[in-house]
């Protein structure tokens, strides 16, 4: 019999496949989020913008940039740490980032973008590599949730005292997904979820797991938009055919 182990790698149930955020100025978002992650911009099919990795970085580390005309209030429900590439965050507040704290109790910065999502970005050390490394989902019960992302997309839970984390799934692009313990977690919003390339055409192994439809494909969205058991959102696409 196969190990649990092993069946999480090799047959998880989606694999990952980046992030999206809802934007009103598509194109200066696209611009910031491009220095931020050192990456590309490109142009989908469908006229929206993403930024691509740029040299070097991992092939699921894409950014979406969805259009909305009214982005929702976000409270950094979802959000990203990046490494810096020295101890300020000079490049980042030059490219339209705004300081929202300095390090204090907690070392490491917090910024927003240029239309207010916050991120926190931590000074160069031990010469790891800048950029961003870990996603960070606020929520009320972090063990459970892990596993739950860590049957979804494989790899293994860990355990960082009230959060945990998974690590090692395959196609996820950074070290960790880290789910962080808040009190009042549904008075939360955001305006960041990610993307997901499904095993079948339709999710019927991730409801099984427990998550719901809160939208069915349609021909100008032809993916489905889920949610996890605590309402975080997602959307699922087919696996591509031929």
């Amino acid at each position: 019999m196969v190990s649990e182990q092993l069946r999480r790698v090799t047959h998880p149930m989606a694999q990952f496949d980046g992030l999206a955020i809802d934007v009103s100025d598509v194109e200066a978002q696209a611009e910031f989020w491009r220095v931020a992650l050192g990456g590309r911009v490109r142009e989908d099919g469908d006229g929206q913008l993403r930024v691509v990795p740029g040299p070097g970085r991992p092939g699921r580390e894409i950014m979406r940039l969805r259009e909305v005309e009214r982005p929702g209030p976000d409270d950094a429900r979802v959000h990203v740490d990046l490494r810096l590439p020295g101890e300020e965050p000079h490049g980042l507040v030059a490219a339209g980032a705004r300081l929202v704290r300095s390090p204090g109790p907690d070392p490491w910065f917090v910024l927003a973008d240029p239309e207010g999502n916050q991120f926190c970005a931590f000074g160069a050390s031990d010469g790891r590599s800048p950029g961003m490394f870990e996603l960070v989902v606020k929520c009320a019960d972090p063990y459970g949730l892990a596993r739950w992302w860590a049957a979804v997309l494989g790899g293994e839970v860990e355990e960082e005292g009230e959060a945990a984390s998974v690590a090692g799934a395959p196609d996820f692009p950074w070290d960790y997904m880290v789910f962080d313990p808040v009190p009042g977690i549904n008075q939360y919003r955001g305006r960041v979820h990610w993307h997901l390339v499904g095993r079948e055409r339709e999710p019927f192994a991730l409801l099984q797991a427990g998550a719901t439809v809160m939208a069915e494909p349609a021909r100008t969205r032809p993916w489905w938009v889920l949610a996890d058991p605590e309402g975080n959102r997602f959307c699922v696409s087919p696996p591509p055919t031929g």
